[in-house]
């Protein structure tokens, strides 16, 4: 995956923080048996959702290939193979 630079990004990174930050909250209260705690924790995890979708539609996500670079990496592939 090093090679697509598949989630480096700031979007990335930011959602996939917020989320783990939530799993440990969430994970924390299970083990206390707080069920508030276990649901405010779920919500963090959405939040990193939502904020990642939000920074990857404001530009700081991976650019969308255009079809003329997605047939150019295909057929390059397919040169490698051979």
């Amino acid at each position: 995956m090093a090679g697509t630079s598949h989630g480096h990004t700031p979007a990335a990174w930011t959602g996939v923080t917020i989320a783990f930050i939530g799993f440990c909250v969430s994970g924390a209260f299970m083990v206390l048996a707080n069920p508030l705690g276990v649901w405010a924790g779920l919500a963090v995890i959405l939040l990193g959702l939502v904020v990642g979708m939000a920074m990857s539609a404001a530009g700081l996500g991976m650019p969308k290939e255009s079809d003329a670079v997605r047939r150019a990496r295909i057929e390059a592939g397919q040169m490698q193979t051979r």
